[in-house]
C-alpha cells in the first residue's frame, strides 16, 4: 500500500480488435494476471487513445488490467469518426467489451474524460462497478466547457493565443464551432493543422510546469486528430447527456468505495469540479496533491494513483 512507483513496463497477454457495429471496430488488450481482479482503464481525451504506460499503475500480480481504446480513438478504427459516437454508445462499448472478456465486475479508473465516462458508466450500471479510482475530475457541465475555451487564458495566456491565431476576429466569439467547422473538413490541409493546434493548446495547459514532452505527445497526428475531434464532437453535443447528469445522479454510486485524487492547480479540469463531486460523494476518499497540474503524470498524481491501486488490493480484498 506504501508503493508509489510505477510498476515496470510490461506487454499484454491478449490483444484484439472487437467489432462494435458496421462501421466502429475496438481495440482491446490485457496484461498481469488472468485470475486476478479485473480493473478496466479509461483513457482522456475523448479521443486520446491508451499508451502502455498506462498498464504501469497497477500491479501485474494481483490485476487482471484491461485497456482499450474508445471508438474514434487510437488504434480503434476509423480514427476520428464521429458518427454513432456519443456517450451512450461509449457505455455500451464498456458493456460489450466486459462480456466479450466474460468478466462479471471490475475496478473502473479513469482520468479527465476517462472519470466522466467513469462515472457515466456507473451511474449506468452500478452493479458492474467494483468501485473507482478518478482523477482530474471533469463533469462535463457547460461552465466546464467554457473554462477550457476561454477561462485558461488567465493562467496561459500564450498558450491560448497561439490557440486562437488561426481564427478570425468574429470567429474567437465561438472558438468552439470555429475549430468544429476544421475539424470536421475531410480535408487533411485543413483539419490536420486545426488538430494539431487544438492538442498543442491543450498539452500546454497540462502540467504545473512546462512539459516539452507532453506537447509532443498531444500533437502527434494520431492523437491530435482523435482527441481535438472527439472533444470538439462531443462539447459542441454537451457529452450527449442533460446538464449536470453526473451529478445529478451520482447517488448511484454513493454505496460504492471511491478515491478522487486531484491537482489543486489543474488548469484543464478545475479543482471545484473535484470538490463538487467530493461533496455530493461524501464516502469517496479525497486527495488533493498540492504541487500539481492535470496531467496524470505529474509526481504527486503518479504516485497517489498508484496508491489507490495498491489501496483497493486491500479494501477489495476485504470484500471478496
Amino acid at each position: 500500500m506504501n508503493r508509489t512507483e510505477l510498476y515496470p513496463a510490461i506487454e499484454p497477454t491478449h490483444h484484439g480488435m472487437l467489432p462494435l457495429d458496421a462501421r466502429h471496430t475496438l481495440y482491446w488488450e490485457q496484461s498481469g494476471n488472468a485470475n486476478g481482479i479485473p480493473v478496466l482503464f479509461l483513457h482522456g481525451g475523448p479521443g486520446a487513445g491508451s499508451t502502455p504506460n498506462h498498464r504501469r499503475f497497477f500491479d501485474p500480480a494481483y490485476y487482471r488490467i484491461v485497456i482499450y481504446d474508445q471508438r474514434g480513438a487510437g488504434r480503434s478504427t476509423p480514427l476520428g469518426e464521429i458518427q454513432d459516437n456519443t456517450t451512450p454508445h461509449l457505455i455500451q462499448d464498456i458493456e460489450t467489451l466486459r462480456q466479450h472478456l466474460g468478466i462479471e465486475q471490475w475496478l473502473i479508473f479513469g482520468g479527465s474524460w476517462g472519470s466522466t465516462l467513469a462515472l457515466a458508466y456507473g451511474e449506468a450500471h452500478p452493479s458492474r462497478c467494483l468501485g473507482f479510482v478518478l482523477r482530474g475530475i471533469f463533469l462535463c457541465r457547460n461552465s466546464e466547457i467554457d473554462w477550457f475555451l476561454y477561462g485558461l487564458h488567465h493562467f496561459f495566456p500564450e498558450a491560448w493565443h497561439d490557440f486562437v491565431a488561426p481564427l478570425s476576429a468574429s470567429e474567437r466569439n465561438d472558438i468552439l464551432s470555429a475549430y468544429y467547422r476544421r475539424l470536421m473538413d475531410p480535408d487533411p490541409a485543413v483539419h490536420m493543422p486545426a488538430a494539431r493546434a487544438w492538442g498543442r493548446y491543450e498539452g500546454s495547459c497540462s502540467t504545473l510546469l512546462p512539459s516539452p514532452e507532453t506537447v509532443e505527445y498531444f500533437t502527434g497526428d494520431t492523437v491530435a486528430l482523435g482527441l481535438a475531434r472527439m472533444e470538439a464532437h462531443y462539447f459542441v453535443h454537451g457529452i450527449f447527456l442533460p446538464e449536470n447528469a453526473l451529478l445529478d445522479n451520482i447517488h448511484s454510486l454513493h454505496d460504492h468505495p471511491a478515491i478522487i485524487v486531484q491537482g489543486r492547480y489543474d488548469a484543464v479540469c478545475p479543482i471545484v469540479s473535484a470538490d463538487d463531486l467530493h461533496r455530493a460523494w461524501p464516502r469517496a476518499e479525497y486527495i488533493v496533491i498540492e504541487d500539481a497540474g492535470h496531467s496524470a503524470w505529474e509526481p504527486g498524481i503518479r504516485a497517489a494513483l498508484v496508491q489507490a491501486t495498491e489501496k483497493f488490493k486491500i479494501v477489495l480484498g476485504a470484500a471478496r
